[in-house]
């Protein structure tokens, strides 16, 4: 069975003050029974590595594809497993639009992380015109071939469907719209990979989303940026 996995991207918010909220995250989930993750920015990966967690495990936004080198700004997979990361956001559509990322691109930053040890959570998402066209199915399939290096293995990949039209805009997709696209990467990818829905998951619907077969946890956003919005929602996954 794929393991179940909450987790939480910060994006570009969060001082060293507000890690209290990561302590207060890891009290909440002590003893269920999925995992819980935190991906950081990188400024906070170092000091949330020294707090006295006993549940949340820590991950990076994302990472450059080179160990080191002349790329200013940037973070490679072996900075944020030495901060203490153990996991990595890779392909996010804001990196994809802000960044002009591309699928060969985040094929070379999987490949980082397996590298220096990080387990990689892959954002892939159609757009609405795209979803509006019926070309959802074929977009994510390319986003994944595209993706992904081979050595695949559960151990090293988690796969992330947010669908780009449903991230921090309240929207969330249908159950059925769900369900069918998690149906057709469970095909793809096999019976042990994690599968996780992102999208404006609130704790309002995380059951209902949880409840599908092949819904294996959350990539959530805004909502995990305090403990008394992102608990709910793991023990919903918890209890699933």
């Amino acid at each position: 069975m794929p393991q179940k996995y909450a987790a939480g991207n910060w994006k570009m918010n969060g001082l060293v003050s507000d890690l209290t909220e990561v302590l207060e995250i890891d009290k909440g989930v002590a003893g269920l029974s999925c995992k819980t993750i935190i991906c950081l920015p990188a400024t906070l990966i170092y000091a949330a590595d020294g707090d006295p967690r006993q549940h949340v495990e820590i991950g990076g936004q994302c990472c450059h594809s080179a160990p080191s080198g002349a790329h200013t700004g940037d973070v490679s997979a072996e900075m944020l497993f030495e901060a203490g990361a153990t996991y990595v956001i890779v392909g996010h559509s804001e990196r994809r639009a802000d960044h002009g990322e591309t699928d060969s691109d985040v094929r070379a930053q999987v490949g980082a992380a397996w590298r220096a040890g990080l387990v990689a959570i892959l954002c892939i998402g159609e757009t609405l015109e795209q979803r509006e066209a019926g070309e959802t199915l074929s977009v994510l399939m390319g986003q994944l071939d595209g993706s992904l290096p081979e050595g695949v293995t559960p151990e090293a990949l988690i796969v992330a469907y947010e669908p780009v039209w449903a991230i921090g805009t309240g929207k969330v997709a249908t159950p059925e719209q769900v369900a069918e696209v998690h149906d057709a990467l469970r095909e793809k990818l096999g019976p042990e990979i994690s599968l996780l829905y992102g999208g404006s998951v609130k704790a309002a619907n995380a059951a209902e989303l949880f409840a599908l077969t092949n819904v294996d946890g959350a990539l959530v956003g805004g909502a995990s940026l305090k403990a008394a919005d992102f608990v709910p929602i793991v023990k919903a996954l918890s209890d699933s």
